[in-house]
């Protein structure tokens, strides 16, 4: 019998409707409403040696990286937790720490949730926001600049480093897992660029994955000229002999966007990510065709979907 992937799983459950976005639109009277949920599973999303605080915080985040990636605030947040029987009074306090901070750090209003026992940590976060505009997968044009916020490959790295042993330096260690655990929505920059940005999704199963989705929806051809990396994860892969393009295609956990803009409203959104303190890398362009292609002077390949699924 064939293993269904996450994809197919999600379709057979929405129906033959399935137009798969990062969050849920629906009205509330005349209000226009957004709505997304996100899940954290012990045995899958947290490596040994992780701090409760900064899992409980990356709960948080993964569901408004979603928002993000739609140019929406979030207003609201409930929290689910299913906890197994044998966790500490400490380790719950620490859970709770971490929530209620994000919540502070976002500004987002905490309304309460529910709790369970099972056999693992599941944490399980629902966002609400008002909706005025929406920025979609697919609304890409022919021409358009593909971008990306931040660099891929460190949380990667990171990944290799604490589960592998790799090698670094203790200055490239100390970033990846800084960016692996203390991930950034881009709340305010995606907002703020919601007149510009054509289309848009959050890099949380993978740049790979992410480029491959869009491209679909938008049904063109993303030709991509240049990853999104940087010397220092060069230097890293070299030096453990791990495949660069992996580390930098099929990562995952980055939280960053990956957009597509008009080439007219390119010096608006570098304006902008100047004021919110965030580094663009311009990646490629929007062509007629289909399927993501790599290609510069040195080599040409196609990219291909090998970021994160959970039945994978």
């Amino acid at each position: 019998m064939k293993k269904l992937s996450e994809r197919e799983i999600i379709r057979l459950m929405k129906g033959r409707k399935f137009h798969s976005e990062d969050i849920e639109i629906f009205k509330l009277g005349n209000e226009k409403c957004a709505v997304s949920v996100d899940t954290l599973v012990e045995s899958t999303d947290i490596p040994r040696g992780s701090k409760l605080s900064d899992i409980a915080r990356k709960s948080i985040v993964s569901t408004l990286s979603d928002f993000a990636a739609k140019g929406i605030i979030p207003k609201f947040c409930i929290v689910s937790l299913t906890l197994p029987s044998s966790i500490s009074k400490k380790q719950v306090e620490e859970l709770s720490r971490g929530i209620l901070n994000a919540c502070k750090e976002f500004r987002i209003q905490f309304l309460g949730g529910d709790t369970n026992q099972g056999s693992e940590i599941s944490i399980h976060v629902v966002a609400f926001g008002n909706v005025k505009k929406i920025i979609k997968r697919s609304g890409s044009k022919i021409g358009d600049i593909i971008c990306t916020t931040g660099t891929f490959g460190y949380t990667a790295s990171a990944l290799e480093l604490l589960l592998k042993k790799k090698k670094s330096s203790k200055e490239f260690s100390t970033k990846s897992k800084r960016l692996f655990f203390r991930p950034k929505p881009r709340l305010e920059f995606a907002s703020s660029s919601i007149n510009y940005i054509t289309s848009s999704m959050d890099s949380s199963d993978g740049l790979s994955s992410c480029l491959t989705e869009m491209a679909r929806q938008s049904k063109k051809k993303f030709l991509i000229t240049e990853l999104p990396t940087s010397d220092d994860i060069r230097e890293f892969s070299m030096k453990n002999r791990i495949d660069l393009k992996k580390l930098v295609l099929d990562g995952g956990e980055e939280f960053e966007l990956i957009f597509t803009v008009a080439p007219k409203n390119l010096r608006k959104i570098n304006n902008l990510a100047k004021k919110f303190k965030i580094g663009i890398h311009e990646i490629g362009i929007v062509k007629s065709g289909k399927g993501v292609i790599f290609e510069n002077e040195k080599e040409s390949f196609v990219i291909k979907d090998k970021g994160w699924d959970h039945f994978r």
